[in-house]
C-alpha cells in the first residue's frame, strides 16, 4: 500500500499515517501558493525576504522524504517525514519549523493511528521542541502562533472533540494570534506588518485542515519535491564503452532501522562506519533516532547495500558514477582530501559574489558554501560541506543570523570532525573572525574565543533599493527610493543609490573609534558610481583607511563594513 496512491482514510476520532501525509502535502501546497506574500512581510522594506522560500523548501523535503514510502502507520510517516525537514531546513523559520514537526512525530512514536488527545499532545510535544531549538526565544515570532495556537486547541479537547474540531481550533487561534505578533514585537508593528514565519506556519496549517476537510490541494504542490533522479545529457557523458572504472560511485542512502531487525535502541553506528572504512572512503555515517544516513566513494555499491540491509531498509538510495563529467569536479576534490591528512583547524563560510568568495579563499577557506540573503543553505548543505573539510575541528561562519540555525543543526549532527559555529552576522565580521584564527593555537576554545572577541564592534551598513513605503527608526522611506542602514536601523532614504551610500559613510565613519572602513561593490555599480564613492571618502574622510572589493554580491549595491 503506497502513501501517495491510497484513498485518505478520515476518521472522525482518529488519524492515520495515510491522511496526515495528504495533509503535509496540502499543507505544503498551500505555503507554496502564498510564498511570495510570506516573503513580502519583511521588517526592513528590501527585497530580500526568503521567509516563505526557506519555510517551503523545508517542507517540501519533507514530504520527498515519504513520497513513494509503503508504511502507512502514522508514527513511521511522522518520523520519516520530520527527518527529511531537518536535513532540508533553510532559515531560522525553517529550522524552527523542523523542530516543531520533529516534536510532534516524537508525541505520535509508536502510534498506528493517533486519537485526539494523542495529538494534542503531540502538538504540545511540537512547541516544546521548536521552543528548545531557540536560545532565547522571542515572543511574536512564530514560536507564539505554534504555542497560542495549540494551546487553545488542546484546552478545548472534550470527549466529543474529533480529529476535524481540532484542526478547526487550531487554525481558528493560530491565525488569532498571528494577528496580534505586531502587539508583541515592536519592530513588526513600526513595519506595519505581521510575523513572517507565523505567516508561513499558518499558511502549513491552514493547508492541512483544507485537505483533512475534503479539499484538493495536493495536485497543487510544485514537482520540485519529487524525488527522481536528475536526468542526465547523455551526449556530456565522458564514460563510454572503453573507459575504465577508475574512481568508483558516490553512494548516498537513507536506512530506515528496523526493529525487526536489530535493537534500534542500543544500535551503534560504528559498526556501518567500520564497514564503510572497508569498502571505501569521504564516510559520512550518522544516526538521528532510528534513521541512518550516509555517503561513502566506493567500488562496490552493492556490497554497501546488502550490508545495511541487515539491519533495515533503504528510504532513499543514490548512486553515481564519479567517473562521468558532469561529478569531475566532485573527484578532483575528493582526490585532493585523499592526499592531504586531516589539519587541526578547517573553515567554512557562507558567502555570494564572485569577489567575496575570492576573499575569502586568500583567508584560508576551505569551503564556501553558495549563499546569504534570498540563499540560505540548508542543513544538509552545511553536512555536505564538512564532509569535504580534511580537519579535526571545523569553525563556521555563517556571516547572517538567519543560517545560523541551519549551522548549529548541522553541527550537532556531523560526527566526523568537531564543528564550531561563530555567529558571524555578516560578511564583514565573518572576514575578521577567519583572520583572527591562530592555526598555531593549540586550545581550541582559546581559538574560537579570539574569533568571536575580534569581532566585537564590528559594523555591517546596506544600501538597497526599497520594496514599499514605510517609516522605520522615524525615517520616511518611499517605494523604489533607496535606503541606507546599519545592522537593523535605518539611517536614509534618498531617490539615489551614491546619495544613501554617502549618508551611510558619514554615520557610521561619526561612530568614536571607526575609522577603518571596507567597501563591497555589488555586481551592478558601474565604475562611475564606483569612482563617486571612492572620491568621496577621500574628500571627506580623509582620516580613513578604505578599502575597495569587488564583491559581485546581489541585492545590496553597497555593503560597508566599518571597525
Amino acid at each position: 500500500m503506497n502513501l501517495t496512491d491510497e484513498k485518505m482514510n478520515v476518521s472522525a476520532k482518529y488519524l492515520d499515517g495515510i491522511t496526515i501525509a495528504n495533509m503535509a502535502r496540502g499543507g505544503a501546497a498551500q505555503l507554496r501558493a502564498n510564498a511570495e506574500e510570506v516573503n513580502a512581510l519583511n521588517v526592513f522594506p528590501v527585497p530580500d525576504g526568503d521567509t516563505g522560500d526557506n519555510m517551503s523548501m523545508t517542507i517540501e523535503g519533507g514530504i520527498s522524504a515519504i513520497n513513494g514510502m509503503e508504511e502507512t502507520n502514522i508514527s513511521t510517516v511522522m518520523d520519516t517525514m520530520a527527518r527529511g525537514m531537518l536535513l532540508g531546513a533553510r532559515g531560522n523559520s525553517g529550522v524552527i519549523l523542523s523542530q516543531f514537526f520533529a516534536g510532534i512525530a516524537k508525541g505520535l512514536s509508536g502510534c498506528d493511528k493517533a486519537d485526539v488527545p494523542t495529538l494534542g499532545a503531540a502538538l504540545e510535544e511540537g512547541v516544546k521542541k521548536a521552543y528548545a531549538s531557540v536560545m532565547k526565544p522571542t515572543e511574536g515570532t512564530i514560536l507564539t502562533v505554534a504555542r497560542e495556537g495549540v494551546a487553545y486547541a488542546v484546552k478545548n479537547i472534550t470527549e466529543e472533540s474529533t480529529v476535524v474540531s481540532l484542526f478547526a481550533d487550531l487554525i481558528k487561534e493560530m491565525y488569532a494570534s498571528l494577528q496580534r505578533t505586531p502587539e508583541l514585537l515592536p519592530a513588526l508593528k513600526e513595519a506595519e506588518v505581521i510575523d513572517s514565519g507565523g505567516a508561513g506556519l499558518f499558511y502549513i496549517m491552514d493547508g492541512c485542515n483544507r485537505v483533512l476537510n475534503g479539499e484538493d490541494l495536493v495536485a497543487d504542490l510544485p514537482t520540485a519535491v519529487a524525488t527522481a533522479a536528475p536526468k542526465l545529457d547523455l551526449t556530456k557523458i565522458s564514460f563510454g564503452p572503453d573507459s575504465v572504472m577508475e574512481y568508483g560511485y558516490c553512494t548516498e542512502c537513507l536506512l530506515q532501522l528496523q526493529n525487526s531487525k536489530v535493537d534500534i535502541e542500543h544500535f551503534d553506528v560504528n559498526v556501518v562506519k567500520d564497514f564503510l572504512q572497508s569498502v571505501g572512503d569521504s564516510i559520512v555515517a550518522f544516526q538521528t533516532d532510528s534513521i541512518v544516513k550516509l555517503h561513502v566513494h566506493t567500488m562496490t555499491p552493492e556490497k554497501v547495500l546488502e550490508f545495511c540491509r541487515q539491519y533495515g531498509e533503504f528510504l532513499t538510495i543514490k548512486i553515481e558514477n564519479m567517473s562521468v563529467q558532469h561529478t569531475e569536479t566532485e573527484t578532483d576534490n575528493t582526490a585532493k582530501k585523499k592526499e592531504k591528512p586531516a589539519k587541526r583547524y578547517g573553515i567554512v563560510a557562507v558567502c555570494t559574489g564572485d569577489g567575496i568568495e575570492e576573499l575569502y579563499r586568500e583567508l584560508g577557506t576551505d569551503y564556501i558554501i553558495y549563499g546569504g540573503q534570498t540563499q540560505n543553505p540548508s542543513t544538509q548543505d552545511f553536512l555536505n560541506a564538512f564532509e569535504e573539510v580534511s580537519a579535526e575541528h571545523i569553525f563556521v561562519v555563517p556571516n547572517n543570523k538567519n543560517i545560523y540555525m541551519a549551522a548549529s543543526q548541522a553541527a550537532e549532527i556531523y560526527t566526523d570532525a568537531d564543528v564550531h559555529v561563530i555567529a558571524s552576522n555578516n560578511i564583514g565580521s565573518g572576514y575578521i573572525a577567519i583572520a583572527a584564527l591562530d592555526h598555531d593555537e593549540e586550545d581550541v576554545e582559546v581559538a574560537a574565543q579570539q574569533m568571536r572577541d575580534a569581532m566585537n564592534g564590528v559594523a555591517a551598513g546596506y544600501v538597497s533599493p526599497s520594496v514599499r513605503d514605510a517609516e522605520l527608526n522615524g525615517v520616511q522611506v518611499f517605494k523604489d527610493d533607496y535606503i541606507a542602514f546599519v545592522d537593523k536601523e535605518m539611517v536614509t532614504s534618498r531617490s539615489n543609490k551614491e546619495a544613501a551610500a554617502m549618508d551611510l559613510i558619514d554615520t557610521m565613519l561619526s561612530v568614536p573609534d571607526k575609522f577603518m572602513m571596507t567597501v563591497f561593490f555589488g555586481k551592478d555599480v558601474t565604475d562611475i558610481e564606483k569612482a563617486s564613492i571612492c572620491a568621496y571618502l577621500e574628500e571627506n574622510h580623509p582620516d580613513a583607511e578604505a578599502y575597495y572589493v569587488n564583491g559581485g554580491q546581489d541585492i545590496y549595491p553597497y555593503i560597508f563594513i566599518c571597525e
